[in-house]
């Protein structure tokens, strides 16, 4: 599946999806971990490209100095207190190829070489990728450093202990394609001998916490080959081993999966499972017959597909009644 598909299907599910303000907050949470994750990929390139600079000078090179601090703005958001390496002198004379001296925006070219990594890139693919733009800026050590320092971040926020209570859990499984070492080689053009990667199914196993006063969490993910038991009892072990307390779970919401049922039942014993509204309905639509089903609303006008989506309200209603009152408005 290209990228323009991709972004397709999620733009229709964001629009589609029955809890637009769920979309807002987790866009907002996200937007700030890839912030902190930016600031400090490029906290570390700056280090790396200053260093190449001081490298490359002959006779007596100036010292470092300590930092400066700037404001800069990304598309994630505005870094209010970015550090940037300085020297006792000759800040004025160098180079700046990274971020330039004035610069107060910065637009989205870490994120396409982060992306570019993450999608399989071999670091020297990456700088020749980046030649272009830097020139010979950075080595293949130091992207790979700069690399390394962006997994040991997202690693430790992966695995931060969990200090609070949570009363409702969100999970679910996500399919997605990772490219993996084949253990087989290529040799490029230019004679390189490369590692052969090719792209495999996973699934994302995720957990959400929803507090008491509405605030939503991404808690806790893991990647596994399947949906499977065995799958799902690795994943709360993970949440354990983090310092969740699970007998503080109340409400653990998921789809159908064939795996979690027995595996809340060892490790949430006194939490109801309730299985997700929107995962129900269209599990129900599967068995409605639509013969009958009127292709107009009560003016006239022609029903819209979008219209089905109304069905969900039914969920709020407090009795049967009122139920089949709002499917005869609908």
């Amino acid at each position: 599946m290209d990228i323009v598909t991709r972004k397709a299907q999620i733009l229709r599910v964001q629009t589609q999806h029955p809890y637009p303000e769920l979309n807002e907050v987790l866009q907002e949470k996200l937007n700030a971990e890839v912030l902190g994750l930016t600031q400090s990929v490029l906290e570390a390139a700056l280090c790396e490209e200053l260093q190449e600079h001081l490298n490359q000078l002959a006779g007596e090179r100036p010292r470092r100095s300590g930092y400066f601090k700037r404001i800069l703005d990304s598309e994630y958001g505005r870094i209010e207190s970015l550090s940037v390496p300085k020297l006792r002198h000759g800040n004025r004379d160098r180079d700046w190829q990274i971020l330039e001296r004035y610069q107060r925006g910065l637009g989205s070219l870490l994120n396409f070489c982060l992306s570019l990594y993450v999608m399989g890139l071999s670091l020297r693919d990456l700088q020749e990728a980046l030649y272009p733009l830097l020139g010979a800026v950075l080595s293949v050590n130091a992207i790979n450093r700069i690399t390394e320092a962006a997994q040991v971040q997202m690693n430790q926020r992966r695995t931060a202990k969990i200090t609070t209570t949570v009363p409702i859990l969100l999970v679910d499984g996500v399919w997605v394609r990772i490219q993996y070492a084949s253990g087989q080689t290529f040799e490029d053009q230019a004679g390189h001998v490369r590692p052969l990667r090719q792209a495999e199914e996973r699934v994302v196993l995720v957990a959400m916490a929803i507090y008491p006063d509405g605030t939503r969490e991404i808690l806790h993910y893991e990647i596994a080959q399947s949906e499977s038991q065995l799958a799902w009892e690795s994943f709360f072990k993970g949440l354990q081993a983090r310092g969740l307390n699970l007998g503080g779970v109340e409400v653990v919401v998921s789809d159908g999966t064939n795996g979690l049922p027995a595996v809340l039942k060892t490790w949430v014993p006194q939490g109801q499972h309730q299985l997700c509204i929107t995962h129900k309905i269209r599990a129900m639509l599967r068995h409605l017959d639509y013969e009958n089903l009127s292709t107009q609303d009560e003016h006239g006008q022609t029903l819209e597909p979008s219209e089905a989506k109304k069905l969900r309200y039914i969920s709020t209603d407090p009795n049967h009644q009122c139920s089949r009152a709002t499917v005869s408005r609908v």
